[in-house]
């Protein structure tokens, strides 16, 4: 016989019973601590990822603050030309991350949307 899922049917569960004392309930038991145990993974891969992408923006934004602050500096000391560049280099880094992220955001969300529609189905067509 052959299934799929972390649990065999009950008609398979209840012979478990006949050949191990407890052998259902002990089944159950494993499939369920499994099922924490990925859930917990999950949930501190997510957590990670939250925490990545937080400090990713606030450095980038730090970053970006300093090169203009440093380009309004040598602005004001007079060196105009040189204290441009700074700023229209983090301006346009910023402009660049951001059309780059829209882009890529556009893209996966259409290959989730391609995974989800399987050609031939009566929505894919």
């Amino acid at each position: 016989m052959h299934f799929s899922g972390p649990i065999p049917p009950p008609e398979i569960l209840s012979k478990y019973n006949d050949a191990v004392p407890n052998g259902a309930e002990r089944i159950l038991a494993m499939a369920e601590s499994q099922s924490q145990h990925r859930q917990a993974l999950e949930k501190k891969v997510v957590d990670s990822n939250c925490r990545a992408q937080r400090n990713g923006t606030v450095f980038g934004f730090l970053l970006c603050l300093a090169a203009i602050g440093s380009g309004t500096f040598l602005i004001y000391i007079g060196k105009s030309a040189a204290g441009l560049v700074p700023i229209i280099g983090a301006l346009g880094a910023l402009a660049g991350v951001f059309i780059y992220g829209k882009r890529e955001q556009k893209k996966d969300l259409q290959r989730k949307g391609d995974a989800i529609i399987a050609p031939g189905s009566p929505q894919g067509v």
